[in-house]
């Protein structure tokens, strides 16, 4: 066992905090690296806030890592010591279960999946995320990065990346269909970029018109604004699949009657409060409403690998470990375009 440096939350009210955390020996199925750059997702801001329940603090989170492999166990056939490699939202599955044998492990319905930071692994030991030096991973769990993508950009892809790409393969996007992408953040700005080099035609539904110049700088072909009424009545019947990316409570039953027949929105992001939807629209065009969660591991790296065909990388903000709280109160404001990423190399 080693310990590394990192930034942890001790309570959901205090500032996050340098400290030193463990990380196991290397065994012989694993892959330790050093790492690079970890983004800043809002989830974590949810957990170390404690809005998804009572973590087990300390809570060292970031769940979109990138670096280099320092060194790899004996019966690793995967990776070598130099490569550029990456771990998202979870590091072990059961498995064993249909959901893992069928490359869902996100989904997994044996154990769960153990999340990359606050969960508990198979030998019983906390696990600790991004905001750290360092990490080991079994190599089932770990990611190539492909060369052409920079470490700095492919550390959001392994969280916002796969959550929108992952619905947008399921639901079949590409040429001849219309995506509409709820919000131009984090997730909804790596949406776009997907689906428009999917070749689908992709609408911006946005709250106001003021990222519009982003939107279709990113690849939009059609921007408006949710606060006009109008939209929703110009809009009606549009659109064959929608990604909503947001957090906020949305009246759902209006976005409903912007699908087409047989079209269906799909919820990615988390509200904190339920949200009710009407059953007319749904019934009268055979819409429907869904949800998807990140990616399996092969989901990911297919992911990635078509990130770096089509040049699809995020737009991120580079800062330093002792700015995250100053960076957690500017995600709440909506105030970065549009991915946090931590240069790590303090903590290395």
């Amino acid at each position: 066992m080693t310990t590394v440096s990192a930034y942890a939350a001790t309570s959901p009210t205090e500032p996050l905090t340098r400290t030193t955390i463990p990380r196991r020996a290397v065994g012989p199925h694993d892959v330790a690296f050093d790492i690079h750059f970890a983004g800043i997702c809002h989830s974590d801001i949810h957990t170390v806030r404690a809005e998804w329940g009572q973590p087990d603090y300390p809570v060292v989170a970031g769940h979109e890592i990138a670096g280099v492999v320092t060194e790899v166990g004996s019966e690793v056939t995967k990776f070598a010591v130099g490569d550029r490699v990456g771990v998202g939202c979870f590091v072990d599955s059961c498995r064993e279960c249909d959901s893992c044998r069928a490359g869902l492990e996100q989904y997994c319905t044996g154990t769960g999946m153990v999340g990359t930071y606050n969960a508990v692994g198979r030998d019983g030991e906390k696990t600790y995320g991004g905001y750290s030096g360092a990490i080991v991973v079994d190599e089932n769990y770990v990611l190539r990065i492909p060369d052409s993508i920079p470490l700095d950009a492919a550390a959001p892809l392994l969280c916002a990346g796969i959550t929108t790409y992952s619905p947008l393969r399921h639901w079949k996007a590409g040429p001849g269909s219309r995506v509409a992408v709820v919000g131009l953040g984090g997730l909804g700005h790596m949406a776009v970029k997907l689906a428009a080099a999917m070749g689908a035609e992709v609408t911006v539904l946005s709250q106001s018109l003021k990222k519009m110049e982003d939107g279709l700088r990113l690849g939009a072909n059609h921007y408006y604004a949710t606060s006009d009424p109008g939209t929703f009545s110009d809009l009606a019947g549009s659109f064959d699949l929608i990604i909503n990316t947001v957090s906020a409570n949305l009246d759902l039953t209006a976005y409903m009657g912007l699908l087409a027949v047989d079209g269906t929105l799909v919820q990615v992001g988390m509200p904190e409060h339920a949200m009710e939807v009407a059953a007319p629209p749904v019934v009268s065009k055979r819409r429907s409403i869904s949800g998807s969660m990140i990616g399996g591991i092969a989901e990911t790296q297919e992911m990635l690998d078509f990130c770096a065909d089509h040049g699809v990388t995020p737009e991120i903000e580079i800062i330093a470990p002792d700015y995250i709280n100053e960076a957690y109160e500017r995600v709440l404001a909506s105030d970065v375009r549009y991915r946090f990423v931590i240069d790590t190399q303090s903590l290395r």
